[in-house]
């Protein structure tokens, strides 16, 4: 069913086509995704898992005032990271004085803002967590599109825009009953932008067709709150679409919805993306139970190995046969990826929201004082290389790509709270 829905975009209200979700239907014709190589176009990077480039080499000492190329305000609040492709670099964002969502572009060298588009004014809703935003899902763009969730008049919207700003569909993916927040990025995948919102009003994981923003296929969940990403992962020669929480593990085809398998192994409310050596999937959460725990990935769907330990919101790394993880508390992890035995542990200090990157050798993880430590990927002790602090708070995951870093951060401004996008690169 199509009806209209009336948005912003650059300040001119306009009617807008936008699809509900109802049957599912035929995929469309969208281009092949074009993204480069040196683009970081969607949440957990290029290949979805945390790990950049290990060629390029982005500064390892930064401060306000060395190694900041450029700096600009964001308007609002949110909590998803930039993503970067070709001269753009895309960020969503929510301002709570006149109750707009929004998707901001701004020029990769320059810093300057080139468009701001309203997704969404008015019907705000309120509660939740204190520390979660109406803007915490990252965006995604596949070369010619940028894709943002938005939960909004309690629903969440999946809307596509052009590079240039212009909306050209929003889907009512489904109702939303917020709890602590909604954070699930989308997730590009061949035809399909992958769409997740788990709440105790409906659970749903949804394939949509990136060209139009039709309803392909839907796939049902239990009626919990739940805040993960999906995330796809190449495992026995299939690609597959691997997500956690609700107590749930479930392995789906991205392409169909259909189940490969499912079992029990996480626990309710989970934040994190999971990560994969080929043969386990790693689950993480922190209500109600704190646990670590990898499951066996090739349908036999048994546990290989659980520890007590809360890894709620950053998300893991897997390298060299191990897994890497800076728990919420400030501790940085390193667990033997096979058995779950602890290699070492360091506590870095502060409290964690941003996941680590991983950048050849160095891991670079940031608290939400906004101090950035990096550390070797040392396999056998920890070594820490630099602390670097820059402005005062940071709950998004900083981009790195290009030999630069983006950093979403906050900074207090005639004593009121601003956002602001850096960019940290050598001078």
């Amino acid at each position: 069913m199509v009806r209209f829905f009336i948005v912003a975009v650059l300040g001119t209200l306009i009617p807008l086509p936008t699809v509900d979700a109802g049957e599912p239907k035929k995929a469309g014709s969208a281009k092949p995704i074009a993204v480069a190589p040196g683009d970081w176009p969607w949440w957990r990077g290029p290949n979805r898992d945390g790990i950049a480039d290990a060629k390029q080499n982005p500064p390892i000492k930064w401060s306000e005032k060395e190694n900041v190329l450029w700096q600009t305000p964001v308007p609002g609040r949110g909590h998803g990271s930039p993503i970067v492709v070709g001269d753009q670099v895309f960020l969503g964002t929510a301002t709570a004085k006149d109750e707009t969502q929004s998707v901001l572009c701004f020029d990769r060298k320059t810093g300057q803002q080139l468009w701001e588009t309203i997704v969404h004014k008015g019907n705000f809703v309120k509660g939740g967590n204190a520390k979660s935003t109406l803007a915490s899902a990252t965006l995604a763009c596949d070369g010619e599109r940028v894709f943002a969730n938005f939960l909004n008049d309690k629903a969440i919207h999946a809307t596509a825009l052009s590079r240039d700003g212009k909306i050209l569909w929003q889907t009512k993916v489904t109702d939303y009953a917020l709890h602590q927040g909604f954070a699930s990025s989308p997730t590009v995948y061949q035809s399909l932008l992958l769409v997740v919102a788990d709440s105790k009003a409906k659970g749903l994981i949804a394939g949509l067709d990136r060209a139009t923003g039709t309803i392909v296929w839907q796939v049902e969940r239990p009626k919990l709150p739940n805040y993960a990403s999906p995330i796809i992962h190449k495992i026995d020669g299939r690609d597959q679409l691997f997500f956690i929480g609700c107590n749930l593990v479930v392995s789906l085809d991205p392409l169909t919805g259909k189940k490969y398998w499912e079992t029990k192994g996480s626990t309710e409310e989970c934040v994190s993306s999971t990560v994969t050596d080929g043969k386990l999937i790693i689950t993480s959460g922190g209500f109600p139970k704190q646990h670590v725990a990898a499951i066996h990935a090739d349908g036999s769907m048994k546990t290989a190995w659980e520890i007590k330990t809360q890894v709620y919101v950053p998300s893991m790394i897997y390298h060299r046969g191990h897994l890497f993880a800076v728990s919420d508390n400030g501790m940085a992890l390193c667990w033997k990826f096979d058995t779950g035995k602890e290699v070492w542990k360091e506590r870095l200090g502060g409290v964690f929201s941003a996941s680590a990157v991983l950048v050849g050798d160095h891991f670079y993880a940031t608290n939400e004082a906004g101090k950035t430590f990096i550390f070797k990927a040392h396999l056998e002790k920890f070594e820490l290389v630099a602390e670097n602090q820059l402005a005062m708070e940071t709950l998004a995951t900083p981009t790195i790509c290009g030999g630069r870093i983006y950093i979403r951060a906050a900074v207090t401004l005639n004593k009121q709270r601003q956002e602001m996008l850096y960019c940290v690169g050598r001078e």
